[in-house]
């Protein structure tokens, strides 16, 4: 079965980084574009950045742009996100995502940014 597993989340200060990472199994991994979304306390969900299959193309939300980067290594059936100079307001739950024929998600990863 398809699984999609996060790591990497945690409590970090304002203008800290940290790494997500997204393991994938139970597909075909590089022939899928991949996601990575995330949902604060009392809002909707809402998609960070995406990823062509080979990781030619990203796309960012305007609030993330220059500060994360998205990528993947498709021998490892892995998607990244790097979160730098973090703010109050990136505070949520990171999940990643993938489609092939119905939506898959992982479990979720807590980012906490606060002093």
């Amino acid at each position: 079965q398809v699984q999609l597993v996060e790591s990497g989340g945690g409590w970090v200060q304002p203008g800290g980084s940290l790494r997500l990472s997204c393991a994938a199994s139970g597909l075909t991994f590089s022939t899928l574009a991949m996601k990575w979304f995330r949902q604060a306390p009392g809002k909707e969900r809402e998609v960070v950045a995406t990823i062509t299959s080979d990781g030619d193309t990203t796309t960012y939300r305007d609030s993330v742009k220059g500060r994360f980067t998205i990528s993947r290594d498709n021998a490892k059936n892995a998607v990244y996100l790097q979160m730098n100079s973090l703010k109050p307001e990136d505070t949520a739950v990171y999940s990643c995502n993938t489609r092939r024929g119905r939506d898959y998600w992982g479990q979720g990863t807590q980012v906490t940014v606060s002093s």
